[in-house]
């Protein structure tokens, strides 16, 4: 792990995997570890991937200033990644709740971005998310898997603020395409309680203004992937083609039979398809 000083002198810490042009992957949670990104089902033997932990979270420290693990001012972590590997240009990958963050990032320094992946994103930095009603018709996809009913109790206690780890394991089969032993022994990877004030400011107040991020993605030139599970239900592959169309190059791919950790489901797909997007 490799530790350099970020805009304001924190410390951030961040993991190189493989051989290649390099890939920049900022974790997803908000709040967990790069651990968890493993090695992109084999990504790492043809791209370099560079992974940081989130200030607040694994070998990054924490932030003096609260209001610093905010989705918009974490943008500058990653910049000031940029800087030090010294990429004039970037290829950026977003997972999950960093969906928000390499778009923001993308905002903010479109010259800076060589290719932008979302991958099974979060898009409130858009202003882009699922109805209750699309929500609970992707949870129903499942309904004849074994588990079902028991996450989808865990589910909608989650909703009433069950925020347990506990809690969190019985759902999360629904994050999986298939819950199998290594979607099992993938839960609790790059998960920590440390993380608490990363999870409570990420979207704090100010972090996001929709209709500001829109018009700047508008005019990215950059090419743009949207990657989407065929069973996720946050983004659903309806809700990710709906953000991609807010930029001007986008590409929108499914994954077949895949969820929320595509990498885990299907790696040959998942690697094939990325690799074909850089290319």
């Amino acid at each position: 792990m490799t530790r350099f000083a970020s805009y304001d002198g924190t410390r951030i810490g961040y993991r190189t995997l493989g051989d290649g042009p390099p890939l920049v992957c900022l974790p997803g949670g908000p709040g967990r570890t790069c651990e968890y990104f493993g090695d992109l089902g084999g990504l790492s033997r043809s791209r370099q991937l560079i992974m940081p932990d989130t200030r607040g979270t694994g070998e990054s420290a924490d932030a003096s200033d609260p209001l610093s693990y905010r989705c918009d001012r974490l943008a500058g972590d990653v910049e000031a990644l940029r800087a030090h590997i010294g990429l004039d240009r970037m290829d950026l990958l977003g997972h999950s709740a960093a969906g928000d963050l390499a778009t923001l990032y993308a905002a903010a320094f479109p010259q800076r971005v060589a290719h932008l992946i979302l991958l099974t994103p979060g898009l409130d930095a858009v202003g882009v998310e699922e109805t209750d009603e699309q929500w609970r018709a992707a949870l129903a996809r499942r309904s004849a898997e074994p588990w079902y009913p028991a996450a989808l109790a865990a589910m909608e206690k989650a909703e009433t603020e069950d925020e347990s780890m506990e809690n969190r394991r019985a759902y999360m089969p629904f994050f999986y395409g298939r819950w199998d032993s290594a979607a099992q022994a993938h839960v609790d990877g790059g998960v920590s309680e440390r993380s608490r004030p990363v999870r409570d400011g990420f979207r704090a107040e100010g972090a996001f203004n929709p209709s500001k991020t829109r018009e700047a993605v508008s005019r990215l030139t950059a090419p743009v992937l949207v990657y989407a599970g065929e069973f996720d239900a946050a983004p659903t592959p309806e809700t990710a083609a709906a953000g991609a169309r807010l930029f001007p190059n986008a590409t929108v791919a499914v994954q077949p039979g895949a969820a929320h950790f595509p990498w885990l489901d299907d790696p040959a797909f998942f690697t094939a398809a990325i690799t074909s997007f850089l290319s």
